[in-house]
């Protein structure tokens, strides 16, 4: 049974950082991402990882602050996230594909986490 499941979230002020973690197991992955939903808006794509971590991907609110990693070791994928805003509140979901997908769309992710809460004070 294939299961993605995202750890560290948190609460934190204004400036401060935190790093997500997604443990897959079950299978590995091609493609493995985050998205993020804040409430009251559309889930939105934050960002994306080959299998080999050479080719990464970012949406427009995640460049220059949010970087993705993996240890394909562990089959865990990591967003590790700097400078962080209020407006980066939102519940985190990792994603995953088992071949390479186009990566900002929500639909080429067959499997999902359960989502982890990260709420940024100001």
């Amino acid at each position: 049974q294939v299961q993605l499941v995202e750890s560290g979230g948190g609460l934190v002020q204004a400036g401060d950082s935190l790093r997500l973690s997604c443990a897959a197991s079950g299978r590995t992955f091609s493609t493995m991402g985050w998205f993020r939903q804040a409430p009251g808006k559309e889930r939105e794509f934050v960002a994306a990882s080959s299998r080999s971590a050479d080719t990464t991907y970012y949406g427009d609110s995640a460049k220059g602050r949010f970087t993705i990693s993996r240890d394909n070791a562990k089959n865990t994928v990591y967003l590790q996230m700097n400078s962080l805003k209020p407006e980066d509140t939102a519940v985190y979901y990792c994603a995953a594909a088992v071949r390479a997908v186009p990566v900002r769309t929500q639909a080429n992710y067959p499997y999902w986490g359960q989502g982890t809460q990260v709420t940024v004070s100001s």
